[in-house]
């Protein structure tokens, strides 16, 4: 199946479930836990899991923006292209942590089209949404919780803050993208990024969190949606619009 801007969305979903099952199968047979020792903290798997993934979507007619690749093939007004970490928390699977996923948001030449997170240490817990579509678990239409005062909150984070926020209790988990979909379920209430991350890590997660209800910014009011294998950025996602205020509040007060 070749995609285009034209191809609908379970077209497109379709494609990306495809990815993800060849890295399941990737991983399923992997012995191999060591780096790899041609980038910083990459490690073989991570490799192996993007060649399965580019033969896929090359073969789509799709560019790529992979964490382990960078960006490869073309991306016209017609066409589509997908931002992609096969292996988000590779060290949770180094380790035996069951906490890792496959992260694939799909591009067209307007925005966010489609895009699946899969939590490939269960084998069964799959996010995805659609533009203009919702967003669902496991075929389940997802929610955020009704959170709205920090007291309350448990808030999902990556990378310490240097003062203690005042929130309920936070999870470190060590899955950026299946970390933001805790969000949008309403498992947990908000993630804050205390560092910052490459668009292969959240964006996936990001249009699961809008199409579901959670706001999303990131933490200097830059764009999301970004294209460039350099350009990070620090989202913060929460389940209301005043969580969301007090979070920018701890990020903010982290920096300075």
């Amino acid at each position: 199946m070749r995609l285009s801007k034209a191809s609908t969305n379970a077209e497109i979903l379709e494609v990306l479930n495809q990815v993800s099952d060849a890295i399941t199968t990737v991983l399923a047979n992997n012995t191999d836990w060591g780096l790899s020792g041609l980038r910083h903290t990459q490690y073989s798997v991570d490799v192996d899991c993007d060649n399965v993934a580019l033969a896929i979507l090359h073969g789509a007619g799709c560019a790529v923006l992979s964490e382990e690749s960078q960006r490869t093939g073309e991306w016209g007004d017609n066409d589509i292209l997908v931002v992609m970490d096969p292996l988000d928390g590779s060290t949770n699977a180094s380790r035996g942590v069951q906490w890792y996923a496959t992260a694939l948001c799909a591009l067209d030449s307007t925005g966010m089209r489609a895009s699946l997170v899969v939590n490939q240490a269960s084998g069964r817990d799959r996010y995805w949404a659609t533009r203009g579509g919702g967003a669902f678990h496991n075929g389940n239409p997802i929610r955020p919780s009704a959170c709205t005062d920090i007291k309350d909150a448990v808030v999902g984070i990556s990378g310490l803050p240097n003062f203690k926020p005042g929130w309920a209790q936070f999870r470190a988990l060590g899955a950026a993208a299946l970390d933001i979909c805790l969000v949008a379920d309403g498992t947990l209430d908000g993630w804050v990024d205390m560092n910052s991350h490459g668009v292969w890590d959240y964006l996936a997660s990001i249009l699961i969190c809008q199409e579901a209800g959670v706001v999303a910014v990131d933490h200097l009011d830059r764009e999301l949606l970004v294209t460039a294998y350099d350009d990070k950025r620090t989202p913060i996602v929460a389940a209301s619009p005043q969580l969301l205020a007090r979070l920018r509040q701890v990020r903010l007060q982290h920096a300075g």
